[in-house]
């Protein structure tokens, strides 16, 4: 009788350690399961290299007086002007291709809107944040301004403002920062507040450690959820706030195609039908804003679990 001898045991296969994934890859895998949110993103993106771009691909310049004639004036779309192309969304009352305009007018209103809300993030998150940890009579001083200041409309504001500056890119951007920062201020005191009592703050003041260094390397960096989901908001109130006043004639000047400019300039031939001088810019408009507002609530329910469907 054979003795049976056991087989060797197989190795064990050692499991691969998991991967790690980056935030922005995290991020990203949550932000893609929205249709909506990215078809939205797609917009803003297409939108914003047609404004990039429009120097070159655009089929006039706006700017370049020597490539406009007044006969080509008030031309509907697919009209074929005298410089030998057509005008596809016809043509303004300056005689400016409407399609080119519009390209330059998403240009004017996204380097307003970004620069407003960028300037507007930075100090209003400044203000709130420094409220926040020093406390004391400066805390009530900083956020009764701002309380105050949000008890009126940014509108109306901005209206004031805008005519005490004049017209003007920089004297827009001006009020719009002026009429917005309260907004960014209060999220950031709010955010401050809760994170200057808890446990690590007061761990890291016990420390050598700089006033400076604890805001930007503990405060600033878990303010930036709440900050970022309100920057979006305000990137498209800026983009609206500057359309309403240059439709009013209060922001840009005439000679810049802005998208509110250009709304403005066909409103009075609304009523004898060439309704493409306003109606399109006037899309493109509410395209934009509502493509941001969108991408902005998004990425508010990432932020925030409780608002996640």
């Amino acid at each position: 009788m054979t003795d049976i001898v056991p087989e060797p045991a197989a190795p064990e296969k050692s499991t691969p350690a998991p991967r790690a994934v980056s935030p922005f890859a995290r991020f990203w895998s949550e932000f893609r399961e929205s249709t909506v949110a990215v078809v939205a993103l797609v917009v803003v993106v297409v939108l914003c290299l047609l404004a990039l771009f429009a120097p070159l691909i655009a089929p006039q310049d706006p700017y370049d007086l020597s490539r406009l004639s007044l006969m080509d004036a008030r031309r509907p779309p697919g009209f074929v002007g005298t410089g030998g192309y057509t005008h596809l969304l016809g043509t303004d009352p300056q005689g400016r291709d409407l399609l080119s305009a519009i390209m330059y007018g998403l240009r004017v209103s996204i380097q307003i809107g970004l620069a407003a809300g960028g300037v507007a993030l930075a100090f209003g998150a400044g203000l709130g944040i420094l409220a926040a940890y020093l406390g004391g009579r400066i805390e009530t001083l900083i956020m009764r301004i701002v309380d105050l200041q949000l008890s009126f409309p940014a509108i109306l504001l901005a209206l004031v403002l805008v005519a005490l500056l004049g017209q003007g890119k920089a004297q827009l951007i001006g009020a719009l920062v002026a009429a917005q920062y309260a907004y960014f201020a209060r999220t950031a005191y709010g955010a401050a507040t809760a994170e200057r009592r808890k446990d690590y703050i007061e761990a890291a003041l016990a420390t050598p450690l700089s006033g400076r260094r604890v805001v930007l390397r503990h405060l600033l960096p878990n303010c930036m959820p709440p900050l970022i989901v309100v920057a979006t908001v305000q990137i498209a109130n800026s983009i609206s706030l500057e359309a309403t006043l240059s439709f009013l004639g209060l922001g840009l000047p005439v000679t810049e195609p802005s998208l509110g400019m250009l709304i403005s300039n066909g409103f009075p031939y609304m009523m004898s039908g060439r309704y493409w001088i306003s109606v399109y810019p006037g899309v493109a408009l509410i395209v934009l804003i509502v493509a941001i507002n969108l991408v902005g609530d998004r990425i508010r329910d990432q932020f925030n679990p409780r608002l996640r469907r």
